[in-house]
């Protein structure tokens, strides 16, 4: 548990329109600030990690780094997520995670977020910002439950305000702010703070240390809560039904995990990638029932290939409805 001496870990979660905002608030922030500063930000895994290292840091008195496994933790340094490798907070120390995305991304806002909350405390600020669906909100959830403070970037200013009006949908936060202001709240919660010694709840730790070996187990996670009907998207295994609070989201024993949104989004994209391979398959097929009418009718069997030339008027029905279906689907 965080001392009276020890920093406060300030953690920033954005999506898209993210990084301006970003850059925004560090350029608030002080060059004696009692504070580490742990970025999130969803990129593409293709995304070039100096790029997004020099954004910010042109922006910041602070200096700024791609954090690093197992470094420690300083007081006024920017530790920022590497594209497609979670970041977490241990301790004194910053860990690198290579698990299962959660709610779709790696780096997840939920991950940091909750690994901050177990480590910290009370002295965990965590920041939402820009950003679609609703990484983060489980996470801020778990800051909040632990003691730590809560603070989103007003929705009405927001460049994409979904993650903003998810947590404040479901978290009772504790400051709510354009980009401008909110560096005088971090300084006023750093001045103003009360540690009380809040321990994190038994479920916000377990799945952090889930996260932190990136390695779970059906026995581990059905501690966590109760086995659905649903089946994880991206694995086919079974998916658990996890309560944070008032919050619920779904976790397999792989290590993905979705929010409801989230979950319900994949689905749709699983869906659909599914009906699209069915198509390619079918259309092979076509296309070989195709040659085989055509060989057996060069050689004079005209029963034969009748036969193949009507699984092929069949098999084109079919596409045309699956097509159709996709279509459709897609509209919605």
């Amino acid at each position: 548990m965080p001392t009276k001496q020890s920093p406060f870990i300030i953690t920033i979660g954005a999506s898209a329109g993210g990084l301006n905002a970003i850059g925004e608030i560090v350029s608030q922030l002080p060059k004696d600030i009692n504070a580490a500063i742990f970025v999130v930000l969803h990129l593409s895994k293709a995304a070039m990690s100096e790029i997004l290292l020099s954004r910010i840091q042109k922006n910041s008195q602070l200096p700024c780094k791609i954090a690093e496994d197992k470094e420690p933790i300083k007081k006024g340094q920017i530790y920022i997520a590497a594209p497609d490798t979670h970041l977490l907070v241990k301790d004194d120390a910053v860990l690198i995670g290579q698990g299962p995305p959660e709610n779709r991304f790696r780096p997840s806002i939920d991950v940091l977020f909750r690994s901050a909350a177990v480590s910290h405390g009370e002295k965990v600020i965590g920041i939402i910002l820009t950003g679609f669906l609703n990484d983060g909100t489980i996470g801020m959830q778990a800051i909040k439950r632990s003691g730590g403070y809560s603070i989103v970037q007003d929705p009405n200013e927001a460049e994409y305000p979904d993650m903003p009006l998810a947590v404040l949908e479901s978290v009772e936060v504790d400051h709510v702010a354009p980009l401008r202001k909110i560096g005088e709240a971090i300084s006023e919660r750093i001045n103003t703070a009360e540690i009380k010694g809040i321990a994190a709840p038994h479920d916000v730790v377990a799945e952090s240390k889930l996260s932190e070996r990136a390695a779970t187990s059906i026995d581990e996670v059905s501690k966590l809560g109760e086995e659905t009907a649903f089946t994880c998207p991206d694995c086919g295994g079974r998916l658990w039904s996890v309560e944070n609070g008032n919050l619920k989201h779904y976790r397999c024993h792989i290590g993905h995990a979705y929010s409801e949104s989230d979950l319900l989004l994949r689905q749709a994209e699983t869906t659909e990638q599914t009906l699209w391979a069915s198509v390619r398959m079918m259309e092979e097929r076509k296309l070989l029932v195709e040659k085989l009418a055509k060989q057996n009718r060069g050689k004079g069997l005209e029963k034969l290939s009748g036969h193949y030339s009507d699984q092929a008027k069949y098999l084109q029905d079919h596409i045309d409805k699956l097509k159709d279906m996709l279509f459709a689907i897609n509209k919605e």
